[in-house]
């Protein structure tokens, strides 16, 4: 249905030539899910933007085909390619407050997609937009289909991209990262979802996406990027069974589960290589446990290790000898949930009868008419030197929980109750007293690039905290200090002289992440951190937090839908469903023995290996 050949994509930039996609070959079959994994900044997205023909003004294809039905779409006209964009070819962008447009309501921009690709006009498209609209698990679709993106949270925000993207019921359709923002709840739902418009429709599937377990339970084959190239592609069962790349071997390692929380996760040394440069070798011999001295000066070509299975190794190259340990690596996270040897501590922040009230408005004027109960009398401690984990559905109540703390909601909402640090109420304090706080505290925010200011460059982002919460740190050290933070969050030294649109979604979180830390506050706030992370980042992102809360004291409110992370990282975990906290205790007895009805249909639903 779609095959890309000897595909090359090249970005101009003020430094050097990005040679973002290199000698790039893929076919995916009618009604075959293709996933394509690897590391933030690898290629991913910039292929699914070349398929789309949607690259960015520095961007455009210097070699090869994009052949859809046979038709090379890059030879099409803008006029017959927006036929195909929408169409024939479907997307869901990786950020749904970015692609969506902030001043239409959510209904309009369905509407719109419907209209412009099939023959529904005026009332009827309106009904097929709340009919997308609930399959995607927005509730109360009716009422909800005349907001605008900002009253939604990021996982129904990312909902109605989805909502978007399958309204015209293209042929083929490109995923880029789709559940990243989703609870496990509403992902199941949403991947079931697909299968069924596969099942019915023989859809195409380009899957994106750094969780391997949604993966192995979705994709038929699996091609992983690194650098911009493919360097393994094999059917799924084989590529989880019995990983051929050094690389893939080490991705499956790296995923967090209860069974590894007394060890550090097997991050993958160092960072992708700038691909500016004129590669002579192997361009993941660098990070390489297996390299040898020729992998640095010679080019390694896919080989076939089976019928369906290619590597671009060296190790498995035409006369070379045979490779120690290829055995099957088969890495499942375990049925069984451990004790997490969480021990009481004295609480940091103790959050008492919390409430947060929105207004509903209407009217000419936009005056009250009545109140949303968002979060309703939740209670909780987090510990000096220990996790807790909130999770729940989308919309629960979460981020606004955090935020709340935090003190970002202004004047928007009407807080009730107490959240006491060190035995201080953050809702008493005000000018000194509140920037004080302030430094003991931080949050990350759930949406990198919503967070970081696009005018300035990272290096001012990371910056600006320590120079209004501490003044007293001289410039040489804010910049030995800086330096150390990207080094620590697994990026490279030059980022810091470029602005935010130039990084992938994965790498502005890192960003966010190092904001967070600068000030080496007390209690952090992390409002799903390693959502945008690829797998072996999210190690090391682990890792790091982890290695700070051993050194420093460090408490973390973790805000996440990822199970995985919560078994390995949280002490305890406190469960949300609409605004209230249905159990809270120690990790082990909430995941491995649920008292409700909630939490265990919650846990069902985590995609496993």
């Amino acid at each position: 249905m779609i095959a890309i050949e000897d595909l090359r994509v090249e970005l101009d930039t003020d430094t050097a030539l990005v040679r973002a996609i290199d000698a790039l070959r893929l076919s995916i079959g009618r009604g075959e899910t293709f996933a394509l994994v690897g590391e933030s900044g690898c290629g991913k997205s910039m292929t699914a933007l070349a398929l789309m023909r949607l690259l960015p003004e520095n961007g455009r294809v210097t070699a090869g085909r994009i052949l859809v039905a046979g038709d090379d779409i890059l030879d099409l006209p803008e006029s017959r390619m927006r036929g195909v964009r929408g169409g024939r070819i479907g997307m869901i962008f990786q950020e749904p407050s970015t692609s969506l447009n902030p001043v239409m309501r959510v209904g309009d921009q369905i509407v719109e997609a419907i209209e412009a690709h099939t023959p529904l006009r005026g009332a009827a498209a309106r009904a097929k937009a709340i009919d997308w609209l609930q399959r995607v698990g927005i509730p109360e679709p009716e009422r909800r289909i005349d907001d605008y993106p900002f009253r939604m949270s990021g996982g129904q925000k990312q909902r109605v991209m989805i909502a978007i993207a399958l309204a015209a019921e293209p042929d083929f359709l490109i995923a880029d990262e789709p559940t990243t923002a989703l609870d496990v709840t509403i992902q199941a739902q949403i991947l079931e979802l697909l299968k069924d418009l596969q099942r019915e429709h023989r859809m195409g599937l380009l899957l994106i996406t750094h969780d391997l377990a949604v993966v192995s339970g979705m994709a038929h084959r699996v091609a992983l990027m690194y650098a911009g190239q493919i360097i393994e592609v094999a059917p799924a069962a084989e590529f989880f069974a019995a990983p051929r790349h050094p690389y893939a071997r080490a991705l499956l390692r790296a995923l967090p589960a209860a069974g590894r929380r007394e060890q550090a996760l097997e991050a993958i040394a160092g960072t992708v290589p700038p691909l500016t440069q004129d590669f002579a070798g192997c361009r993941f011999a660098p990070r390489c446990p297996q390299a040898m001295v020729h992998c640095a000066g010679t080019l390694p070509d896919l080989t076939a290790v089976s019928a369906q299975h290619q590597v671009r190794c060296l190790l498995y190259a035409p006369g070379a000898p045979a490779v120690a340990g290829t055995a099957p690596a088969v890495v499942a996270l375990p049925a069984e949930v451990r004790a997490t040897g969480a021990t009481a501590a004295e609480p940091l922040l103790q959050v008492q009868d919390l409430s947060v009230r929105f207004p509903i408005r209407g009217g000419l004027l936009q005056r009250p008419r009545g109140w949303f109960d968002a979060v309703k009398d939740v209670s909780f401690e987090v510990a000096r030197g220990q996790t807790l984990a909130l999770v729940g559905e989308s919309g629960c109540g979460k981020t606004t929980t955090g935020k709340a703390i935090v003190q970002l909601l202004g004047r928007i909402a009407h807080i009730e109750g107490r959240a006491l640090l060190d035995g201080r109420n953050l809702f008493a304090l005000s000018g000194p007293d509140l920037l004080a706080a302030r430094r003991q505290i931080q949050i990350i925010f759930q949406d990198p690039f919503a967070s970081l200011n696009p005018r300035m460059r990272v290096f001012e982002v990371l910056e600006e905290g320590l120079a209004a919460l501490q003044p007293d740190v001289a410039g040489d050290e804010r910049r030995r200090r800086i330096e150390a933070l990207v080094d620590q969050v697994g990026l490279r030294r030059d980022t810091l002289d470029r602005f935010p649109h130039e990084f992938s979604g994965g790498q502005r979180q890192r960003i966010a992440i190092a904001r967070a830390l600068a000030v080496q506050p007390r209690l952090i706030v992390c409002d799903e951190p390693t959502s945008a992370l690829d797998v072996s980042v999210q190690a090391q992102i682990l890792n790091l937090l982890r290695d700070l809360q051993r050194e420093l004291g460090v408490s973390y409110l973790f805000i996440t839908h990822n199970i995985g992370v919560v078994e390995y990282i949280a002490d305890r975990v406190a469960v949300m469903q609409a605004g209230r906290i249905e159990e809270q205790g120690p990790t082990d007895q909430v995941l491995g023995a649920p008292a409700t009805a909630y939490t265990r249909a919650l846990l069902a639903a985590v995609p496993r290996l």
